[in-house]
């Protein structure tokens, strides 16, 4: 029985969750210390201030366990990666809406993470990282909802008698498809609908402060994508007579000076794409309409090439740092 982790090597799935860990980490260091410097309300700065703490500690921790394991440390982002003195880009409402889709991502992903970690020490740092984000996520959540800024999924009616179903075109779209929608399905859409307004409203401002013209049209070509598969799950919704978000793009200043690098931006924009291949996954498992299943894989192939496109730029400057790789066995073979 392991009683210790002296001797205990990193599996690869601890090291690169680690190691992605930190890069995001160091990211949001610098993404909460900005928000800093501009927030207003006492509230939301005692959030901004909770989640900067938060990284700080996580990214000291990952430090720590790569010195001892003797693994070079990313270079992640720094404050070459940062203004602080750059003028407000965004409104407090914004800080508590990103904060919120940021630990909607925390939750899948440190939950994913915990099933593959084995050593002691690492599954404690994830534990707390994940017991962390339940907090920020009530918090978070309690605040936007006293303040009237949160959107509820909508209703349904409840259920009052079991019924099984009879018919294949519950499932099957050929077969005449049903046109009600199950309550997952709502949510399902009302969610995608929201992480896309949080990605068209980051574009929007990540546009007007971009130094790179390629990074700039890249992060246009995004929004328009993103635009389009609201309107794809907003009719979903409208068609069934339930409400759909709303943007929150007006929660972006006129601010045309950059806060943030290139590389930055770039990365985070790379990290919202990946959350949302994951999150269309997830629609997909929990839809019983094959509509709705071929708009989701349609939209997810359309998100994966646009994804190679942002990862040749990142090449193409040098911000993309190699993650840990398996050996090449079959380059260290003899002829």
């Amino acid at each position: 029985m392991e009683n210790n982790h002296d001797h205990v090597k990193l599996t690869s799935a601890e090291l690169s969750y680690l190691w992605n860990t930190y890069l995001a980490d160091s990211m949001s260091i610098c993404m909460f210390k900005y928000f800093l410097e501009h927030v207003e309300d006492d509230e939301i700065k005692t959030l901004v201030t909770h989640v900067l703490d938060l990284s700080q500690q996580h990214v000291e921790i990952i430090r720590g366990i790569f010195s001892d394991e003797e693994i070079q440390v990313p270079e992640g982002f720094t404050e070459k990666d940062v203004n602080l003195k750059a003028k407000r880009l965004f409104t407090d409402v914004f800080y508590l809406k990103y904060m919120k889709h940021m630990t909607n991502g925390g939750l899948a992903t440190y939950g994913r993470v915990l099933q593959h970690i084995y050593r002691r020490d690492i599954r404690a740092f994830y534990s707390k990282c994940l017991t962390s984000t339940i907090e920020i996520y009530n918090e978070v959540t309690q605040v936007l909802l006293e303040k009237g800024l949160d959107t509820r999924p909508p209703s349904i009616p409840y259920p009052q008698d079991i019924v099984y179903v009879h018919k294949q075109s519950f499932l099957l779209e050929g077969l005449g498809r049903r046109k009600a929608l199950t309550g997952e399905e709502v949510n399902q859409l009302h969610f995608n609908i929201q992480t896309n307004h949080l990605g068209t409203a980051l574009a929007t401002a990540f546009s007007q402060v971009a130094e790179s013209d390629k990074v700039r049209h890249y992060i246009l070509r995004g929004k328009d994508i993103a635009l389009k598969q609201i309107n794809v799950f907003s009719d979903y919704l409208g068609n069934n007579s339930l409400p759909i978000p709303m943007s929150f793009d007006h929660e972006v200043t006129e601010s045309t000076q950059s806060p943030f690098s290139d590389k930055l931006m770039m990365f985070l924009y790379g990290l919202m794409i990946y959350s949302g291949i994951g999150n269309y996954g997830a629609a997909i498992a929990a839809s019983r309409r094959s509509d709705l299943v071929v708009d989701f894989s349609r939209l997810t192939t359309e998100i994966l090439k646009f994804s190679e496109d942002g990862v040749n730029i990142l090449i193409a400057n040098e911000w993309l740092e190699q993650p840990p790789l398996a050996v090449a066995r079959k380059d260290l073979e003899k002829d």
